[in-house]
């Protein structure tokens, strides 16, 4: 890392700049989501409103998806996690950042249950990749 201007060096950024772990999932997962605000005349599913998970931490994830959302767009996201008989709902995320397709979002204020279930998740993914590694 570069002191004098506190730039990350090739290689560093991802590890130096997360405040939070993340695990990357093996297998990604689907997710559903809406933007906040937006009423719909008809409760069918887009299918632009569907995407799919690549990685995941208590505080975000990256999701892949054809709809059309920007930074600073809040949306709801569902998130059928693998082993999960029942989608994991986050009631309010902030999309922070978008390249091509794919979006980073950040969660806010997860209730107890739901940020118990993706540490779970986490915990789990990552004893799985560990053992699947050696």
């Amino acid at each position: 890392m570069d002191k004098k201007r506190a730039v990350p060096t090739p290689g560093q950024a991802i590890t130096q700049l997360r405040r939070h772990p993340r695990v990357r999932v093996s297998a990604p997962f689907p997710c559903s989501f809406s933007v906040v605000g937006l009423k719909r005349r008809w409760p069918a599913v887009d299918p632009g409103d569907l995407g799919v998970v690549y990685d995941v931490s208590t505080k975000g994830a990256r999701v892949m998806t054809e709809a059309v959302i920007s930074p600073g767009d809040r949306i709801t996201l569902s998130l059928q996690l693998p082993n999960h008989p029942s989608a994991t709902c986050i009631e309010l995320a902030t999309v922070r950042w978008g390249k091509e397709q794919t979006y980073g979002v950040e969660f806010e204020g997860l209730s107890p249950a739901v940020d118990t279930r993706l540490q779970k998740f986490m915990d789990h993914s990552s004893k799985h990749m560990a053992v699947s590694a050696s």
